[in-house]
């Protein structure tokens, strides 16, 4: 029995430029074998994010460039890579003073640290169609081990699409503004679109 493919992110984790062709809707994963290659995360994914606030609300936003990769192995999952680059300086809110806020030094400081990395150390399958992906986040110059879950929506052979979800203790990377009004976590909640070589 072929080992099904869950995902492989991140991280990330993050862009590109083409036309996505009508993905078929997943009725089962793809093999190892069928899903296997290098692929590009385009331009269409989605990396949202929100911060919780005593009493409700709190902040949500999206960023507007990333890039990234993942090779998918076609014999062992885990020895499957996923590389992902995000630029902070695109964080976009609808709020521009709340832009600003984040773009400063009090948070991400992207004067000094103008991008986010992560990179995959290991990949674990979870299921037929998911997978717990765990890496090391870099972002204000301080590295650490994160974790994502990640579950496959979407495969037509050349598009493959994932649903990526994790939380990210914010003080671990010098961002701890605003604790404990505004949640420690930032929740991320992402699409990830990746075309094959």
């Amino acid at each position: 029995m072929p080992l099904r493919f869950p995902f492989v992110f991140a991280a990330a984790a993050i862009l590109a430029g083409f036309s996505i062709q009508p993905a078929i809707a997943l009725a089962k994963a793809p093999s190892l074998d069928d899903a296997a290659g290098r692929y590009d995360i385009d331009g269409s994914s989605q990396i949202n994010f929100s911060v919780g606030q005593v009493g409700g609300g709190g902040i949500s936003g999206k960023f507007g460039k990333f890039s990234g990769t993942f090779q998918l192995d076609g014999q062992d999952i885990g020895r499957s890579v996923v590389e992902f680059a995000l630029f902070p300086e695109t964080v976009q809110t609808g709020e521009p003073r709340i832009e600003n806020f984040l773009r400063s030094s009090a948070v991400f400081d992207t004067a000094n640290h103008p991008k986010i990395t992560f990179r995959s150390t290991k990949i674990t399958q979870t299921g037929d169609d998911t997978a717990e992906i765990e890496g090391n986040l870099t972002a204000k110059g301080t590295t650490r081990t994160e974790h994502f879950e990640a579950k496959l929506t979407k495969w037509n052979r050349r598009v493959i699409s994932f649903h990526i979800q994790g939380g990210v203790y914010r003080t671990r990377y010098d961002m701890s503004v605003g604790i404990p009004i505004y949640s420690n976590i930032v929740q991320f909640d992402m699409t990830v679109n990746g075309q094959k070589h």
